[in-house]
């Protein structure tokens, strides 16, 4: 049954670049029909592209942007920003972390994304214990997400030791730590809150091959649904890299394929320092890499080899990670200008000669996030969810673009600013750049941070 029509001016159809779409919603905001050359609907002037999902995300971190951009005593790195990270994670009370992520997640759907999986790690109470309802801080994401209006692949996170071999854990990881049978108690109760929502997912998020042990992980993939998406933080860090040599004699993504069955149910977070023959293998398993360029700059992480992963075919996705930038635009602008800078040329990941730069990083992401989210999203056509980001056509440095040519606009030159409305599920989430709880939920986040200050 048709619930509602919408009436695109352009759009980026599964068939490439359609002028006068319709495109038709039924009540599961699933796009049941679209046709081409015809008029009626809601009208929505502008340049339709598929919305972005968005793989990666902390929700929490965007507490604390723009916090941790003063030099210490010594040299910094992803290390002494993370003891800054953790002091503002021991601070947030479930309230305070569904303010501060339904204030993310409209950033999120105003920039383009549709989708986001919520890596969440904040287990338990500021010292530790339990909460009454252990799968509390999840529960108040999901919230926060249906206030925001955007789908969400739900990741608890796995988190047991601090480094290689099952090191115990430090202070301020207190929040974090779960065994096997208390991280499964989560995910069963949000598999049962998660249900037949259609605007929810579920999946788990092993923090990393210093958080877990292989038989940590092992027992827990056995505890849960088969096919069932996993998220890793893999080789982000040279030091990570030397430290698994160190204990184990080889390097993290390929103790990772050593221990484990890498599909495309795996999704690799960051996976930066890998060898050749890595590449390769991450390339062939099928498994997503879960890029965040714009994080990965400003921890000073490194480059991912994306030129030498896309020849191999490897399937990439973007995540906003520590939300230091919510902008699917930035951080794929960001991806292509890394290899660019390395390799001092252009247009370094265009599919081949006379493509679009833009057209290749939206096309490579759309279908890589839709993978590793398991939403049925990533395009405009029938079967698919009716996930949509319309670019303003009037905005200045939008006039005149059309095709590909409006896709690199955005991507590398006007960003969030070119985004005016976002429909997700069907549902018309941003009108004009104006998101529908967007008074509301900046009021209280608001609030929140200005107590917590």
């Amino acid at each position: 049954m048709i619930q509602r029509k919408f009436h695109f001016t352009s759009a980026l159809t599964s068939s490439g670049w359609q002028k006068d779409v319709g495109v038709s919603v039924d009540q599961h905001g699933m796009i049941e029909n679209i046709e081409t050359g015809v008029k009626g609907g809601t009208l929505i002037t502008g340049i339709a592209v598929p919305a972005v999902p968005n793989v990666h995300s902390h929700a929490h971190q965007r507490l604390m942007v723009g916090l941790a951009e003063r030099a210490g005593p010594g040299a910094d790195s992803f290390w002494t920003w993370r003891e800054v990270m953790y002091g503002f994670a021991l601070k947030l009370s479930p309230d305070d972390l569904e303010a501060v992520a339904a204030q993310a997640y409209v950033e999120m759907v105003k920039a383009g994304f549709s989708c986001v999986g919520e890596f969440q790690y904040l287990h338990h109470q500021p010292d530790g214990s339990p909460y009454d309802e252990p799968a509390e801080m999840s529960l108040r994401c999901l919230s926060a997400a249906e206030q925001a209006g955007v789908a969400i692949t739900m990741l608890p996170t796995l988190y047991n030791y601090s480094g290689f071999g099952g090191q115990q854990t430090n202070a301020g990881q207190r929040r974090f730590v779960n065994d096997a049978d208390k991280f499964l108690e989560i995910y069963e109760t949000l598999k049962s809150v998660c249900g037949t929502n259609p605007l929810r997912r579920l999946g788990i998020s092993p923090h990393s091959l210093r958080a877990v042990t292989p038989e940590l992980l092992k027992t827990v993939l056995n505890g849960i649904e088969k096919g069932t998406q996993v998220h890793i933080h893999v080789a982000e860090q040279t030091k990570e890299v030397d430290d698994c040599l160190a204990w184990c004699g080889k390097r993290p993504v390929e103790f990772l394929f050593d221990q484990f069955d890498v599909s495309n149910r795996w999704c690799a977070i960051h996976a930066t320092h890998m060898t050749e023959s890595e590449t390769q293998k991450l390339a062939k398993s099928g498994a997503i890499a879960g890029l965040c360029p714009t994080t990965e700059a400003n921890l000073g992480d490194g480059i991912f080899p994306a030129d030498q992963f896309l020849k191999q075919g490897g399937a990439v996705a973007i995540g906003s990670d520590s939300q230091i930038t919510i902008s699917p635009a930035e951080d794929l602008r960001m991806l292509e200008y890394s290899q660019r800078l390395r390799d001092r040329t252009r247009n370094a990941l265009a599919s081949g000669a006379s493509t679009s730069t833009g057209r290749t990083l939206l096309d490579a992401v759309l279908q890589g996030g839709a993978t590793c989210l398991d939403n049925p999203t990533g395009a405009i056509a029938a079967g698919k969810r009716c996930d949509i980001a319309v670019l303003d056509s009037e905005y200045s440095s939008m006039i005149g673009r059309e095709g590909d040519a409006a896709l690199d606009t955005w991507i590398f030159s006007t960003g969030n600013a070119a985004v005016k409305d976002v429909i997700v599920g069907g549902s018309h989430v941003v009108k004009d750049r104006l998101h529908i709880a967007e008074d509301r939920i900046q009021m209280k986040f608001a609030e929140t941070v200005r107590r917590l200050s």
